[in-house]
């Protein structure tokens, strides 16, 4: 209490407004919308943490199954070969940010088995330098990654790819190239066939349904290049990819275009961002609904008070002193409000691996089927920016809803009020 009492008189009339009155039921009525006010205010904040946790969570899990297949950077020599990639790897590994580098060869076929045809982007990679830039020779289910032997023309296919085309180990399938080759018939496709001598799962459908993997020598005869088009890099931290991918065009010699992963997927990326940036707006509205009742809570309250509103203008005290009072009251609900919903939604989110398989048993339901999704648990990934920035939006809009009721106070006349008292 001497705390308070050492705080400007506008800081304690606004903190003893909300508590409960003593005098009358209509005082009690008056806190309980104020407390109401305040749980609103934390179930939005709540909300919106824990929703965009989760969202973090998914793109989390999403990007990194995307990235034990792709590379964070990939390079390319302008000339359509990178007849050194050994020293440009080199140049490449330079910068304290890569951690690797392997050359590969990309191209499209079209997959062929008894009459079932599946397209796919045939990736020609070193065996030996593959584990450098991604994780896909772990992900082989079944099979071997080293089993890609120059001129053996063995092919690694994703899960899903494999079950279309109805192959195993072993199995035989041709590939159609894109390119076709002068006959004397005329233009006709090239064709080639593979053994099948693995197959991987990353968990990312549209790379496990049309991705397969050959040795690089065998991309290179297939696309007739002399050496591979370019090397594939990874680096400390996926999310500087732009930042590291500027340096490197500056540090490495020879005609080159270097592409980051944020580039290279830009269509799913800006659709992630959009999404993340509706999904924010959208429950930041939950927040601004609260913030409007306690409008209407600081609207009752001035009606209720403004006989001490008027014995307060008579002691002296000045419009802009009133005003003060009810929007310390406002800001204090506000505050609680935000607060209270900042610890539940942190809670929650870091809880939430406990959370849901209890509310699944209890329910006796499967928010996620690993058959559909691929992820049996819901994931969070709780950025602490993003808890700052919907404490400040909290905190904001509380502030603005007192703006209004706090007004209407300063406006109140003694005379009049005191009139019927």
């Amino acid at each position: 209490m001497s705390i308070i009492h050492k705080l400007p008189y506008e800081w304690q009339v606004g903190l003893r407004y909300t508590r409960a009155g003593k005098r009358s039921g209509r005082s009690s009525f008056i806190s309980f919308i104020s407390l109401i006010s305040v749980a609103g205010i934390a179930l939005g904040v709540a909300a919106l943490i824990i929703v965009l946790s989760v969202m973090n969570g998914f793109q989390k899990q999403v990007t990194d199954r995307m990235l034990s297949v792709l590379a964070h950077i990939e390079v390319f020599d302008d000339s359509g070969s990178m007849p050194d990639w050994r020293a440009s790897a080199k140049e490449a590994l330079r910068n304290p940010n890569v951690l690797g580098a392997a050359p590969f060869v990309e191209t499209q076929g079209l997959l062929v088995r008894d009459g079932v045809m599946r397209p796919s982007i045939v990736r020609g990679v070193l065996p030996g330098e593959e584990d450098n830039v991604s994780t896909v020779a772990r992900q082989v289910r079944a099979g071997s990654f080293d089993a890609l032997k120059p001129g053996q023309f063995n092919i690694v296919l994703g899960y899903a790819l494999a079950r279309a085309l109805g192959v195993g180990l072993g199995d035989k399938v041709t590939m159609v190239l894109a390119q076709g080759q002068v006959t004397p018939a005329g233009m006709v496709p090239r064709t080639r066939s593979f053994t099948v001598a693995g197959i991987f799962e990353a968990g990312h459908f549209d790379f496990d349904a049309a991705l397969s993997f050959i040795h690089v020598e065998d991309a290179q005869r297939l696309e007739r290049l002399p050496a591979p088009s370019g090397l594939r890099l990874r680096i400390a931290n996926m999310r500087e990819a732009p930042e590291v991918a500027e340096q490197l065009k500056g540090q490495m010699t020879g005609d080159l275009t270097v592409r980051d992963w944020p580039k290279l997927n830009a269509n799913w990326y800006a659709a992630v961002q959009t999404e993340k940036k509706m999904m924010f707006i959208i429950l930041t509205l939950i927040i601004a609904v609260a913030a409007f009742n306690l409008v209407s809570s600081l609207v009752m309250t001035v009606t209720e008070k403004q006989a001490d509103i008027a014995i307060l203008r008579t002691l002296g005290s000045s419009p802009q002193s009133i005003m003060k009072i009810f929007m310390v009251q406002g800001g204090v609900i506000g505050v609680l409000g935000t607060l209270a919903g900042v610890g539940m939604g942190v809670m929650v989110s870091m809880n939430i691996d406990v959370i849901v398989p209890f509310i699944e048993r209890l329910l006796g339901v499967e928010f996620l089927s690993k058959d559909i999704y691929l992820i049996s648990t819901v994931p969070s990934d709780l950025h602490g920016p993003d808890v700052a920035i919907i404490g400040v939006i909290s905190v904001l809009l509380a502030f603005a809803a007192t703006v209004y009721p706090s007004w209407a106070a300063s406006r109140v006349k003694p005379a009049e009020a005191l009139r019927y008292e």
